[in-house]
């Protein structure tokens, strides 16, 4: 994914959302049932082949649920 691509922020999000769920043993299933999200939502936004695009409501509301600093979906890839 380029990061000249506007699309790229949505990428960014749902790769470190992956990352921050799994580092926290919360499956996508449980992460549906503890926010207002459905479990194919969740699996699209971390998908790396389909594009879902989603609000800053949504972010805030997962780092709410997940208990991380909202930031923390903006890190930088390795």
């Amino acid at each position: 994914m380029n990061m000249n691509d506007e699309n790229y922020v949505y990428y960014l999000v749902g790769q470190n959302l992956r990352r921050i769920r799994k580092k926290k043993r919360i499956t996508q299933e449980k992460l549906a049932l503890l926010s207002t999200y459905s479990q194919g939502f969740i699996m699209n936004i971390e998908s790396k082949k389909y594009h879902q695009t989603f609000s800053l409501g949504t972010i805030w509301q997962f780092s709410k649920v997940l208990n991380v600093d909202i930031r923390e979906f903006f890190r930088p890839l390795d």
